[in-house]
């Protein structure tokens, strides 16, 4: 979505869309969005739809693969969108527009299957946390890296919901703390967005611009199997030039982050934009949560979130409106002792009480 301008007309693959891809759409300034997969398959009740449709964004969903495929080699070509019907070029499909009431009904059945969903969720989440246990009771081998992480404090940001209110209520432990800084995959986009540079990039590398790939921070490849086997993000670094430590271990990147931070010493782990409900992690395509919930139990308490951080700091630079007014009253209070004690003073307070008494005519 780094290539959209205000005024284009998006086409997009995305079933289910996710909050925080509306989200993009949506500060990108899109006219509309094209869907080539239904926006809303109807396994949960993701948000997406209801963010576009809600900010007046027209939305053409489910016009199909082979339009997709041809439409990509039309890139940057003037498209033309007229009500069920999109053309570019001699190119030609056909959706299904939505609107608010559209997305409501299909949002309504999600609702009524999201039983379903939790309960294959649970499922796989509990197969799952027999086999990826060594999260949790294994030593874990994270890659050596240059930053020095021992005994500080480190921010780990997700481009996930409510990623840029949360990096705005924590800007002045930002500024006081200057903690060690690991975006995953976009949330190196999303530091950068907020005038931001990550000192570490950990992820699959297939959500993050080039610009932040390139800007000088440390980038460590998640790879999903021992020996690094499995690191598809690795092939995209190489074709930039640059170089990748490579990072082993189940779960995912957010995960990956939290563990390195965790290994390295850190004192403390900030997380922002992180993933937690189940409409979460449906939204990435996740079927179960095993190795989240264990990486959780692994780090304990050294971890907390960006939102609690945000109102415990904020409490604790700015005194309760109360107490700034009993301090201001103690301090008043020697003042009008001394001011009382001047002749002076006691001259003019006692000429006006005898001026007041004379316009309200009394004796």
């Amino acid at each position: 979505m780094g290539s959209l301008a205000a005024g284009d007309i998006a086409l997009i693959h995305h079933t289910d869309l996710d909050a925080v891809a509306a989200q993009s759409l949506i500060d990108a300034g899109v006219a509309a969005v094209v869907n080539a997969a239904p926006s809303i398959s109807g396994r949960y009740p993701n948000v997406g739809p209801s963010l576009l449709a809600e900010a007046q964004i027209p939305i053409l969903d489910h016009v199909g693969d082979a339009f997709f495929e041809a439409a990509l080699h039309h890139r940057g070509r003037v498209a033309t969108l007229d009500g069920d019907r999109i053309r570019v070029g001699d190119l030609e499909a056909t959706g299904t527009p939505l609107s608010l009431e559209s997305i409501g009904q299909s949002m309504e059945a999600a609702r009524r299957n999201i039983g379903a969903e939790l309960d294959a969720f649970a499922r796989n989440t509990l197969q799952y946390i027999s086999e990826e246990r060594g999260l949790l009771l294994d030593p874990v081998s994270a890659p050596a890296i240059d930053t020095r992480i021992a005994g500080r404090h480190v921010l780990v940001v997700t481009r996930g919901p409510g990623f840029k209110d949360d990096l705005r209520a924590i800007e002045d432990y930002l500024r006081e703390v200057r903690p060690v800084l690991i975006g995953v995959d976009g949330g190196a986009d999303a530091l950068a967005e907020v005038g931001l540079r990550p000192h570490i990039i950990v992820g699959d590398m297939d959500s993050v611009s080039d610009t932040s790939l390139r800007s000088g921070a440390e980038l460590i490849v998640h790879a999903y199997a021992k020996g690094g086997r499995e690191a598809p993000g690795l092939a995209r670094i190489e074709r930039l030039g640059l170089t990748a430590r490579i990072f082993p271990v189940p779960g995912t990147s957010e995960d990956a982050a939290m563990l390195i931070a965790d290994q390295r010493g850190a004192s403390l782990i900030v997380a922002v934009g992180t993933h937690f409900s189940l409409e979460d992690f449906l939204d990435k395509g996740r079927g179960g949560m095993a190795s989240t919930f264990l990486v959780r139990l692994r780090i304990g308490s050294k971890l907390v979130d960006a939102k609690g951080l945000g109102r415990l700091w904020s409490a604790r630079a700015r005194p309760a409106t109360r107490e700034i007014l009993l301090l201001v009253a103690a301090a008043l209070f020697p003042l009008c002792v001394l001011a009382m004690q001047s002749p002076l003073i006691r001259t003019v307070l006692s000429a006006t009480r005898l001026q007041l008494r004379s316009s309200l005519g009394l004796p």
